[in-house]
């Protein structure tokens, strides 16, 4: 079923309002995360981490937003969104942003590590014992991996995957046969561990380690007996890897998902990086090979991968070195040993993670799984990890004979293969799967639990902002809520039937849905505010999202706050609304808070005098989560549970005097706290003592 037409705004803005660009506003995000990798306060270890956290938002910028900018250098385009300048632009961006973390790497990180006897010894500093050991361990362990390809009319240039691990050397002399081919490429597999650490016998009480591209680069020359190994170099090729696939030409989508996996690794290359010290000779042999412009040339000071250096992290047994261990309480509002069901009866329970477990919502499905009285549980599922506990308890309910119907959203950038495997699974033994809609992703998070009794069927549903992965579910800030609502159960249970069948969906009760009602809906909210505010009410909006890019739902910000609403965003990563601009945007405060735990949770509050609503949901407030995936949004009607809510997310992130970053007219961000005034406390920090007094210290947990 085609999503219905784009909700235009009621009116024409009054005046033309400068939106930030937004692939630049994605790359100062990653500038405020960055920042942690800087922070004195953040120990060493997490330090390290926040840098590889960078590095892989880089790769994923890169892998999904930069070949439009390429193709339009490439085309020569002028006019549009993507164009020769904002190739250019974006380019000197990345640019500045790489060499700013190469320079804290070495100038700051690992000099810092070596005051704590923690090393990665180039080949250069190794002494004599070191550098047998590492000869043992290249003859043992990598060289029997590597096959050298020499290039020539039948050894063409290979395909190399993306952000793999490569080498290119330039040879002197003959090859076996006399000829002059000269230059050759080294693939390293990635089975290879990235860091290895040296034996206590040669670490002289330290603790060293060796990268795998330095015991490579210390034995090139005995992968060419007979030839003379000139200048080298390691690289690395990003690849746009955004699977397209037309879901209106395909007879199968899983299988036709299936073979774009295989074609990932090889897409379009929009970035080459390389050591700093690559020739101009093996640089531009390998733009031309790549057909890449200079712009996407990386010349870096250290590893071409920085990504994997998190090994680093995990390998290095320093407590003091890292964040005081956390362990979320198990949630304050259920009582250990008493049935969900029953407690649902009671009114609805919220769980907000991490603070509170993600063992709460386990718990409810395992209780559902083995209750003989449960006979269909209905699940959406986006991203729940390779190896999942609620997965595999999907699998005991088909087992113990329920009904089980699995939303399986196969389409989850980087999750499309995780998700095929399960989708095969869960039908393989019996479960109904099906896959949402054509055209729209399912991203919304619901559970539905049908349970018999008595002479009734009575529903219970879990609703979640954002998680159904117990992994990132202890690193993510999310809100779960759990509910009996016959309402609110009546309208999740018209959206699985929806989903499955593609039938018409009947007008819901409270659920508001994109993409059909979700966008109307929150414009018809602001625009409320701002009639009320002209007529002199009192109105508020306070709205916490991931992002902030489509243009119809910032107009309505902007008429909104140009007619007297105070509003307030919080928005953790891209924002495309200039905030505090004269004239336009002066009643609008946008502020990014960033975490030890990735700020996951959507919150948008509307109060227009004594009369306050608040909803949660899936979904950001961008283009494509209102018109071109299934989102949900719900309120929370509970007033105790409003005003937790209110506090914890909202307040307590407009207060945050640590974390928080403030945007200015002209599109930058400062940090509040910096300067002259003085940092104050965290939300996230005062949200861990608040919970973490309930339980205790427990297993570690921050965001990559």
């Amino acid at each position: 079923m085609p999503a219905p037409n784009a909700v235009q705004p009621p009116a024409a803005a009054p005046v033309t309002v400068p939106f930030l660009d937004r692939d630049h506003s994605i790359l100062a995000f990653n500038e405020r995360v960055l920042d942690w990798a800087h922070r004195p306060d953040v120990p060493l270890l997490e330090r390290l981490r926040f840098l590889c956290i960078v590095s892989s938002n880089l790769d994923e910028f890169f892998e999904v937003r930069a070949a439009p900018h390429l193709t339009a250098l490439q085309n020569n385009d002028r006019k549009g969104l993507y164009t020769v300048e904002s190739f250019t632009a974006l380019a000197a961006a990345a640019h500045e942003l790489v060499d700013r973390q190469y320079a804290l790497y070495n100038d700051d990180l690992m000099p810092t590590f070596e005051k704590h006897g923690i090393k990665i010894v180039s080949h250069g500093e190794r002494h004599l014992a070191q550098r047998r050991w590492v000869k043992d361990y290249f003859e043992r362990e990598v060289r029997p991996l590597l096959i050298p390809v020499g290039l020539d009319p039948a050894h063409p240039f290979p395909q190399v995957a993306n952000k793999s691990l490569n080498f290119i050397v330039r040879l002197s002399g003959r090859d076996a046969f006399g000829r002059e081919n000269d230059i050759a490429i080294v693939k390293v597999p990635r089975v290879l561990p990235r860091l290895i650490r040296m034996p206590d016998k040669v670490s002289d009480h330290k603790t060293l380690f060796v990268s795998l591209s330095s015991v490579i680069r210390a034995h090139l020359a005995e992968l060419f007996p007979g030839r003379e190994v000139g200048q080298f170099s390691q690289f690395r090729v990003t690849r746009h890897s955004d699977l397209a696939v037309d879901e209106d030409d395909v007879q199968n989508l899983r299988t036709a998902l299936r073979q774009g996996l295989q074609h990932r690794h090889y897409g379009q290359a929009v970035r080459l990086e390389v050591s700093a010290g690559c020739s101009e000779h093996l640089s531009s042999f390998l733009l031309k090979q790549f057909n890449l412009p200079a712009q996407a040339l990386y010349r870096v000071h250290g590893p071409v991968n920085l990504v994997r250096l998190t090994q680093l992290v995990d390998l290095v047994d320093e407590p003091r070195l890292r964040f005081a261990p956390y362990k979320p309480c198990y949630p304050v509002q259920l009582m250990p040993g008493q049935s969900f069901f029953d407690q649902l009866t009671q009114g609805d329970v919220l769980i907000h993670q991490p603070f509170e477990s993600f063992d709460g919502v386990l718990a409810f499905l395992r209780e559902a799984v083995n209750d003989p009285q449960v006979l269909a549980i209905k699940q959406t599922i986006y991203r729940t990890g390779a190896d999942s506990a609620l997965m595999d308890l999907l699998r005991e309910a088909v087992r113990r004979g329920k009904e089980v119907t699995a939303v399986v959203e196969l389409k989850a950038r980087f999750d499309e293969e995780a998700n095929i495997n399960w989708a095969e699974m869960l039908e393989s033994i019996g479960a109904q799967v099906v896959y949402g809609v054509v055209g729209l992703k399912t991203h919304a998070k619901m559970l539905l639990v049908t349970r018999r009794e008595g002479r009734q069927l009575r529903r219970y549903a879990h609703l979640s902002t954002g998680n159904y992965n117990p992994r990132t579910a202890r690193l993510y800030t999310d809100l779960s809520y759990l509910t009996a609502d016959p309402l609110l159960t009546a309208d999740i249970e018209n959206v699985f039937v929806h989903l499955a069948s593609q039938s018409r969906l009947p007008r819901l009760n409270r659920l508001w849905l994109a993409p059909f009602h979700l966008h109307r809906k929150l414009i018809e909210k602001i625009d409320a505010l701002g009639a009320a505010a002209a007529q002199g009410q009192p109105a508020r909006i306070v709205a916490k999202m991931n992002a902030l890019t489509d243009e119809a739902l910032m107009l309505a910000l902007v008429r909104a706050g140009q007619r007297g609403v105070k509003i307030d965003l919080i928005v953790r990563g891209a924002c495309m609304l200039p905030a505090q601009l004269p004239g336009i945007t002066a009643n609008i405060r946008v502020r990014s808070v960033i975490g030890r735990f990735l700020e996951h949770s959507r919150v948008f509050y509307f109060r227009c005098a004594d009369q306050e609503d608040l909803y949660l949901s899936s979904a950001d407030w961008m283009n494509r989560n209102m018109l071109r995936r299934v989102e949900l949004a719900w309120p929370v009607t509970d007033a105790a549970l409003r005003q937790r809510i209110i506090d914890e997310c909202l307040v307590a992130y407009l207060h945050d005097g640590l974390d928080a970053w403030d945007l200015g007219p002209d599109g930058t961000y400062t940090r509040v706290g910096s300067g002259d005034r003085q940092p104050g406390h965290g939300a996230q920090a005062a949200l861990m003592d608040r919970y973490g007094a309930r339980e205790g210290a427990g297993d570690e947990a921050s965001w990559i």
